[in-house]
């Protein structure tokens, strides 16, 4: 049997722990030591853990259970806030995954192929549309009259505008001027004869009243002023080819020029082609609405062809022969 001097052997040693953390029985007595021989039950609880445990192993039970619920609470802690980290990433990842992402960036090709698809798009698209001058010609159509005149052996021809509900035709006075007879031809096929009624040399102006009227009557609309480069249409009947257009733009106003020996004054110069035929018809903006009536054209050879010049009354001038407000 071991001396005290000579310490407990391990097996003692753990049949004193045993003992130590087993549960004690109250009132409990220990046996008194005998010779030289060591009793653990007479060992208390301080001196057996200062004595024989290490110093690290010094703390007691209780001490190390609180311990250990110490620092699973404490790691607990910081594993559920790593788990939720690690929760809130997989959304996130998940979402990045399956999120509409938008379109994708646009690179030259799709560029080029916007570009071309609207041009193509916009060139069809004007292509549908009706022309100003298709548009100008509708809307001036059934206002359009024929005037034929006879001088002797002689016969002229020339244009005249409906500007009246009671079928009041303007037009050049140099066109039914020193006539025999004046007919006229509506839109609708009907023919008949007419008068002048009244006239403006100084403007080179006429009003006619036919004799008979068609069934309709579709007066034309008369328009305002214009500036230079406003685009224009002439209609008439040149060379005999009735109900022709032709285009251009406002060239210049409030040109001089003689027709027949009389100097007319504040004319629309334009570019539109003017042709005899042409003379006493409409000078049309872009709308259908008449701005002035074809008087003259420019002759440098005295021959009564184009000669990319042409003239016109303005409206404001022609109208007031029917009583038109001045524009």
């Amino acid at each position: 049997m071991p001396t005290a001097g000579d310490g407990p052997s391990a097996a003692e040693r753990a049949e004193a722990k045993r003992r130590l953390l087993a549960p004690r029985e109250p009132h409990a007595t220990h046996p008194a030591p005998t010779g030289d021989s060591v009793t653990f039950g007479a060992v208390s609880d301080d001196e057996f853990a200062r004595d024989w445990y290490p110093p690290e192993e010094t703390t007691s039970v209780r001490d190390r259970l609180a311990h250990v619920r110490a620092w699973t609470a404490r790691h607990l802690r910081r594993a559920l806030v790593v788990a939720a980290s690690l929760v809130v990433v997989a959304s996130l990842a998940v979402w990045l995954t399956v999120r509409d992402k938008g379109p994708a960036p646009l690179t030259a090709d799709d560029v080029n192929q916007a570009v071309a698809k609207a041009i193509d798009a916009e060139q069809k698209r004007q292509a549908a549309q009706a022309s100003d001058g298709s548009i100008v010609y509708a809307t001036i159509r059934q206002s359009l009259v024929v005037i034929s005149t006879s001088r002797g052996s002689a016969s002229g021809l020339g244009a005249g505008t409906i500007v009246k509900d009671d079928g009041t035709i303007l037009t050049a006075l140099h066109v039914v001027n020193g006539a025999t007879s004046i007919t006229v031809l509506f839109a609708d096929g009907t023919q008949s004869s007419a008068t002048v009624t009244s006239a403006t040399p100084a403007q080179d102006i006429a009003v006619l009243t036919p004799a008979t009227l068609p069934e309709t009557i579709v007066p034309a609309v008369l328009g305002g002023g214009v500036a230079v480069g406003d685009e224009v249409f002439a209609v008439g009947h040149p060379m005999g080819y009735t109900g022709s257009v032709s285009g251009g733009v406002v060239s210049a106003t409030n040109r001089t020029v003689t027709v027949q020996g009389t100097k007319l004054t504040g004319l629309i110069q334009t570019d539109a082609a003017i042709n005899p035929g042409n003379s006493g018809g409409p000078l049309l903006n872009k709308a259908g609405q008449v701005v002035g009536v074809v008087t003259a054209l420019a002759n440098p050879a005295d021959e009564d062809a184009y000669a990319g010049i042409g003239f016109a009354v303005p409206i404001a001038t022609a109208g007031g022969a029917v009583g038109a407000p001045a524009k």
